[in-house]
């Protein structure tokens, strides 16, 4: 994600999507702003595995401790097995909710696929494929919040390319094909036995949306899939919050204006969600006044949408990771499971403090495919597997078209290099163990 356009950040994939690579200068350099108040949180009421997490006091049962676990289907085809806590194979969903996760995030491409059906890779997160993710968290009890870039790969505040079959639309045409597409796709997960909670439209909508950048053309953009969201959830008698997501969370000015824009346009929505890495994106103390402020100046709902920090230096694919865990590092969070879980606890616990919804852990799954030392360029472009395939070189050609490849989230997932889970993946159920 570009931090304000110039310069904390090179790539404006970087966190909302994960998709910075090392070979990118610039990119993930530690925010001096970084709080520090809560430092490596470690309590002794909850020990195991050589962690400890202190739980928080008055957390609700209700906090969404959520996963986004969009890029679990095509870790499985590539050949990824992952394994429950006694080391024994096990889907993964379980795994997640055995573990204190109660909410799966899913993102959702229009079409990921060139004309010749190759995937763009990332996922290749189109409808079917949340229908099958959604199904599986679903029967493991989680609700699913589904993620609509509205777009065929990435969005994001440096890209937001329109859908290939939305090109050359004027506004009203494609508002049109944004609420028909909303629509359909909620139906045919509502009906393939999604339990769907919430839905984004729109993913880090800070300078644009599907193509538009004009704010009145974004607007009405935001208006045609809220209206179509609340058409679903009419019909299907079924509760969906709809949430409105940005970045740049450090900027407090830039989200008073953002969030101005959508009273003055009188967009329906329920949560205004943010992204909050807290090695790129400012202080635990800066997140919860901007929480703050939306709560008291809007009267909407807060969720941390996408949040995430190291286990370890080590790469595991050879393809570079986004935040390197070095140089990177917040004061008082090292790169270790510890130090992993004590991060997150901290961010939930901040985020409890003042009132917010909850968080969900970007990618938290999203671990090697292949050795670090092996050539697995052909397995990411077969399954889609990696950040990006050489297919999405003409949709996106500034930045897939340059630097597709393998997963840079690996050393931030809570699962290692092999699928075992780690210890920090308990954070969630030992923050509410009162």
């Amino acid at each position: 994600m570009m931090k304000n356009q110039t310069g904390k950040k090179l790539l404006a994939v970087c966190v909302g999507v994960g998709l910075c690579l090392s070979v990118l200068p610039g990119c993930g350099t530690k925010n001096p702003e970084a709080d520090t108040e809560t430092e490596g949180s470690a309590g002794t009421e909850n020990r195991d595995g050589g962690i400890s997490v202190e739980p928080i006091a008055g957390i609700s049962d209700d906090f969404i401790c959520g996963m986004d676990a969009s890029s679990v289907l095509v870790n499985e085809n590539s050949g990824v097995t992952y394994y429950n806590f006694e080391g024994e194979e096990q889907d993964v969903f379980q795994t997640l909710a055995q573990s204190g996760v109660n909410y799966i995030r899913l993102r959702v491409w229009n079409d990921p696929y060139d004309e010749n059906g190759n995937g763009y890779g990332g996922g290749n997160n189109d409808v079917a494929t949340a229908a099958e993710l959604g199904k599986r968290a679903t029967e493991y009890g989680m609700k699913v919040c589904i993620d609509f870039h509205y777009s065929d790969f990435w969005a994001d505040p440096k890209r937001q390319h329109a859908p290939k079959a939305w090109e050359g639309m004027n506004i009203e045409e494609k508002c049109g094909a944004l609420s028909e597409f909303t629509k359909e796709s909620l139906a045919e997960l509502i009906d393939a036995g999604v339990d769907v909670g919430m839905v984004q439209i729109g993913n880090e909508i800070n300078y644009g949306m599907s193509g538009e950048t004009d704010t009145s053309n974004v607007m009405m953009l935001l208006d045609a899939g809220s209206r179509a969201v609340r058409e679903i959830s009419e019909s299907y008698g079924k509760e969906i919050q709809i949430a409105v997501h940005y970045t740049n969370i450090e900027n407090k000015a830039e989200i008073m204006d953002l969030a101005t824009n959508l009273a003055d346009a009188g967009i329906d929505y329920d949560i205004f969600a943010l992204s909050y890495y807290p090695f790129w994106d400012g202080s635990l103390q800066n997140m919860k006044r901007v929480a703050e402020l939306i709560q008291e100046r809007y009267d909407k709902k807060v969720l941390i949408a996408e949040t995430s920090y190291c286990y370890t230096s080590e790469d595991g694919d050879g393809s570079g990771n986004s935040f390197s865990g070095t140089d990177d590092l917040v004061d008082g969070y090292d790169a270790t499971v510890q130090g992993q879980a004590s991060m997150i606890r901290d961010i939930c616990a901040a985020a409890n403090e003042v009132g917010a919804l909850g968080i969900f852990y970007w990618e938290g799954v999203w671990i090697p495919v292949g050795e670090a030392s092996a050539d697995n360029a052909p397995i990411w472009e077969e399954y889609g597997s990696g950040w990006a395939s050489s297919y999405a070189a003409e949709y996106d050609p500034e930045d897939a078209g340059l630097y597709y490849g393998g997963c840079s989230w690996d050393n931030q997932a809570m699962f290692d290099f092999d699928g075992y889970p780690l210890e920090s993946l308990k954070v969630f159920q030992y923050i509410k163990n009162h």
